[in-house]
C-alpha cells in the first residue's frame, strides 16, 4: 500500500468539498436549493440546457428536425448555468428532479410533459415527429442498442477519464490508466463498427449518431479534455470519417452553437428563440 493510500471510513459523511473544477456544485443530496421559476417562451417545446455534449445531443436533434422543414419542432432554448447552480432552482428541479441538463418541457398537448435524461428526450422527439428512429423492429432494436450504449459509456469518458485526466485536483496514475483503457476500447469498438457501415446503426443517420457525436466526435477532434494526442485519436480513421461527415451537416453546425456560453463570441448562441436568431451569427 502506498503512503498516500486512502482508507475509507466505515460510514461516509460529507464534511468537505472533494476538490476539482466542479466541486462547488457536487453534493450528496437532491432537491432545490432556492426558489426560482424557469422562463417560458412562445413555442411548445421549452429546452433548458447548456452547450455541453449532453446538451448538444438535443439541440442537434431539434435542428435536424427543423432542417427537414418540421415547423412544430421550433423551440425556445434557455441556458442553465450549472457552475452557478441554476440546475438546483425550484423551477428546474420541477422539470428534472435529478438536477442535470438537459431538460425538456413539451407543452404541445393538453398538459405539459416533462422529459429529462438526454436519451429519453431524443426518443421522445423521434417518436413525436417520426424521424431518426426506424419503426421496423430489427432496425429500431439496433438503434436503441447503440443509443443506450452511449448513455452507459459516456460517463466513463466524462465522469471517469475526463475528471481524473483534466479536472481532479491531483493527477493519479491508476484512475487515469483505468479510464483511458476503457475510452480506448470505446474508440476501437466505434472504429470497427464504422468500418462496416456509414453510421452506427447502419446506412441511416439516427438518434444513435446524434447522441454519440457530441461526445466521441468531439473527442476525435481533440476538443475534449485536450486529450487527443494522449489517446491517439487520429489513429481511429473510421471514427474520424464519421465525425467529419456529421460535422458537415447544417443542423450539426447550428446545434453546437445553441446555449454555448464560452469560446469565440461569433460562435455562440446563448439562447435560441426562433430560426431568425441564427442570422445574428456566422455559423457557416
Amino acid at each position: 500500500m502506498s503512503d498516500n493510500a486512502h482508507q475509507p471510513p466505515k460510514v461516509w459523511t460529507w464534511d468537505a468539498e472533494s476538490g476539482g473544477r466542479f466541486a462547488g456544485i457536487n453534493r450528496p443530496v437532491s432537491g432545490a436549493t432556492h426558489e426560482k421559476d424557469l422562463p417560458v417562451g412562445e413555442h411548445p417545446l421549452q429546452l433548458y440546457s447548456l452547450g455541453t455534449p449532453n446538451g448538444v445531443k438535443v439541440t442537434l436533434m431539434l435542428e435536424e428536425l427543423l432542417e427537414l422543414g418540421i415547423s412544430d419542432a421550433e423551440y425556445d432554448a434557455w441556458p442553465i448555468n450549472i457552475l452557478s447552480g441554476d440546475q438546483f432552482s425550484s423551477g428546474f428541479v420541477a422539470v428534472n428532479p435529478n438536477s442535470k441538463i438537459p431538460a425538456l418541457l413539451d407543452r404541445s398537448g393538453e398538459s405539459p410533459i416533462r422529459i429529462f435524461e438526454s436519451g429519453a428526450i431524443l426518443v421522445h422527439l423521434a417518436e413525436k415527429f417520426g424521424h431518426f428512429l426506424p419503426p421496423e423492429a430489427d432496425a429500431r432494436a439496433e438503434v436503441m442498442s447503440w443509443l443506450f450504449w452511449l448513455q452507459g459509456s459516456a460517463p466513463f469518458l466524462g465522469g471517469g477519464f475526463g475528471h481524473f485526466y483534466a479536472y481532479a485536483p491531483e493527477k493519479w496514475q491508476y484512475p487515469i490508466d483505468r479510464y483511458a483503457m476503457e475510452v480506448k476500447r470505446h474508440l476501437d469498438l466505434l472504429d470497427k463498427t464504422l468500418a462496416e457501415r456509414p453510421y452506427l446503426a447502419g446506412d441511416d443517420y439516427t438518434v444513435a449518431d446524434i447522441a454519440t457525436w457530441p461526445w466521441y466526435g468531439a473527442l476525435a477532434k481533440g476538443l475534449l479534455y485536450e486529450a487527443g494526442t494522449f489517446l491517439d485519436v487520429a489513429s481511429y480513421t473510421h471514427v474520424q470519417r464519421w465525425t467529419q461527415a456529421i460535422g458537415e451537416r447544417p443542423a450539426a453546425k447550428r446545434g453546437i452553437l445553441v446555449n454555448r456560453a464560452w469560446g469565440d463570441e461569433n460562435k455562440q448562441l446563448p439562447e435560441r428563440h426562433s430560426a431568425s436568431d441564427f442570422d445574428k451569427i456566422d455559423w457557416r
